[in-house]
């Protein structure tokens, strides 16, 4: 359900709150929230809430440091792991400099400017996203281990499995705060558990993407555990992936969706950067279902784009090589850049690919281009990228490219 400015005030008057989480994230994706009183509620959403940028990653420094937090009213959730009376609500925010510009850095603004640019032009981006993640046992100290929860593998049930129970209260409470989960099960990893979502529209997706790491990570520590998501946790087993699901509409006959694959397929070696963000990322291409050349094919999981079996509604396309370190709103907001891109150029879709790249033999996959072998590399991709340039400020670029 989305709020209004009115409906808040009223939800937060008659259900007995008591704080109110105005949530944002630093430009790497990291969550991070400031907490009101109830009374503080209406300057919050007339004025904004003053903090110290200086102290979040990429924000600036001490020169310039005062930014205003905006909550959106449409996001309003409660956090149902907090007391039942006096309740805790949060909203998702935008941020501005103190003289009502928007800040460049809040990636969520972003996305949002990507969304009406692509609707500027009569097209609506959908996504969904699967995210993996790795649980792992905590010492007498309750310092993490790596060691993992459990030693099942893909799709197997409990005893041998004992992630069941942590994926029931992950799924159930996101959706008492409106988040639908679409099917959940234990990866191939031991310790990895995977929880997907049916598609929405993007900034809806990456809100819930944001969601559901902040959800993991406490039901997990509710139980004694901690959630990773880091990209390769454990050398010589199976990475995290972050695989997004994107459609678009319209796309009757399917020939916008294949402009928009090309699109992806001609810039993501540009924004291999962002959605792959740490030197932890690039241990995961090339092996265990996680791809390291640029190609795509039908059902094919060795693929850079995999188009799975889907009709109607559900036709759709799937992109494997993000992790989930990458920010879900700069992502998402690239990736509608690169789909418009295709679609406006009319960009050629590339054969497809249907062999196994993890046993093809050198001279096969000579063919391809490669995804960045490293975090330096993809930098400097991203660096040299005109469509880059033309899509992330110019502060989170240096960034990201000097971090």
């Amino acid at each position: 359900m989305k709020y209004s400015v009115e409906e808040v005030l009223q939800f937060v008057a008659e259900e007995d709150v008591k704080f109110i989480r105005l949530a944002f994230c630093d430009v790497y994706g990291r969550q991070k929230n400031i907490s009101i009183m109830p009374e503080e509620l209406p300057r919050a959403f007339k004025y904004g809430i003053a903090f110290d940028a200086s102290a979040v990653a990429g924000f600036g420094d001490e020169t310039h440091s005062d930014l205003f937090i905006h909550p959106d009213p449409e996001t309003l959730a409660f956090l149902p792991w907090r007391p039942e009376h006096g309740k805790v609500v949060r909203m998702f925010s935008s941020i501005s400099y103190p003289d009502g510009r928007p800040f460049e850095c809040d990636t969520r603004s972003l996305l949002k400017r990507a969304v009406e640019e692509a609707s500027k032009e009569g097209f609506s981006f959908y996504f969904g996203a699967e995210q993996e993640f790795y649980l792992f046992k905590l010492d007498d100290d309750g310092k993490v281990t790596r060691e993992p929860y459990d030693e099942a593998g893909y799709m197997d049930i409990a005893p041998d499995e004992r992630g069941e129970n942590i994926r029931r209260e992950v799924c159930l409470t996101l959706e008492q705060m409106g988040i639908r989960p679409e099917s959940s099960h234990h990866e191939e990893g031991p310790g990895q558990n995977e929880i997907d979502f049916r598609y929405s529209d993007a900034l809806a997706a990456a809100d819930n993407a944001m969601t559901f790491q902040t959800v993991v990570k406490t039901v997990a520590s509710r139980n004694g555990i901690a959630a990773d998501f880091s990209a390769k946790p454990l050398k010589g087993k199976p990475g995290n992936g972050f695989h997004i699901n994107i459609s678009v509409k319209p796309d009757d006959d399917i020939t916008n969706m294949r402009y928009v694959m090309a699109g992806i397929l001609d810039k993501v070696t540009d924004i291999t950067a962002f959605l792959n963000p740490t030197d932890n990322s690039y241990e995961r291409f090339g092996e265990d279902k996680a791809p390291g050349y640029v190609s795509w094919s039908h059902e094919n999981r060795s693929q850079l784009i995999r188009v799975p079996a889907a009709v109607g509604e559900y036709r759709r396309f799937e992109l494997r090589s993000p992790d989930p370190t990458a920010n879900p709103y700069l992502a998402f907001a690239l990736l509608i850049y690169a789909g418009l891109d295709g679609i406006r150029n009319k960009t050629a879709l590339p054969e497809e690919t249907n062999y196994n790249l993890y046993k093809a033999d050198e001279e096969t996959l000579a063919k391809f281009k490669k995804l960045p072998s490293g975090i330096e590399s993809a930098r400097k991709k991203a660096g040299e990228s005109e469509f880059v340039k033309k899509y992330v400020p110019a502060k989170i670029l240096n960034i990201y490219l000097n971090d």
